[in-house]
């Protein structure tokens, strides 16, 4: 990939931007139909709670063995748990440099509750919607449809962007390939839930956060 082409940057909004696994395990820890279960959960457990589907490659309450679905509505329908996703460090900061660079940034986030989520991305995000363009997409019935790929290819007419100078930052895994697939670059952030890549994607650039993301670009 030629850093030097990028002009546009779709960034994930769950485990890129924000906290999704804290909001996970307060959720587990906390809400009345799980806590008496979950409540001396430790952080680190959290993938034994909701075990890493490979195509996933991140924590998802989906795979809960035996509530998945019905956790997801509950979390869904709890905006105190559900809006309880924090900024990840200098999330802000570098959305704002690399908006003074030039960059046009966009957020790309799946959910199955659009109107709640983009309350809360306007919310979350609200020291950077003068120049962030926030897209929020309603999933399928499974996480890994099309909805993704459908989303940024309409993105790119309506913007006027060229894929090949577009990079999507992702963390999950089938993400990777809807980056792929839409003709974009993609990139991934790391946390300590997240498994590899699969071999065929192992060359895919991978950072531990956002600044890091932007260092890499800047790094030409």
């Amino acid at each position: 990939m030629d850093r030097t082409n990028i002009k546009n940057i779709f960034w994930d909004v769950d485990g890129v931007l924000a906290d999704l696994n804290y909001a996970y395990f307060h959720f587990l820890t906390g809400h009345p139909n799980y806590r008496d279960q979950y409540q001396d959960l430790k952080w680190e457990q959290l993938p034994e709670v909701l075990p890493i589907v490979p195509e996933y490659g991140a924590l998802e309450l989906k795979t809960h063995p035996e509530h998945g679905a019905e956790m997801d509505r509950d979390f869904c329908a709890d905006q105190s748990y559900f809006t309880n996703r924090p900024l990840y460090p200098k999330v802000i900061e570098v959305l704002k440099e690399l908006n003074e660079l030039g960059y046009r940034q966009f957020t790309m986030s799946a959910t199955f509750d659009v109107e709640a989520k983009m309350a809360y991305l306007n919310t979350i995000l609200a020291p950077v919607t003068d120049f962030l363009t926030i897209e929020c997409v309603q999933h399928g019935e499974f996480m890994h449809d099309t909805a993704k790929i459908d989303r940024l290819r309409e993105c790119y007419q309506k913007y006027q962007l060229k894929p090949e100078e577009t990079i999507l930052v992702d963390d999950r895994i089938y993400n990777q390939y809807a980056a792929i697939e839409s003709g974009a670059h993609p990139v991934r952030l790391r946390c300590e839930f997240t498994t590899d890549l699969p071999d065929e994607l192992a060359w895919i650039p991978e950072f531990e956060n956002v600044e890091a993301v932007k260092d890499w670009l800047l790094a030409k």
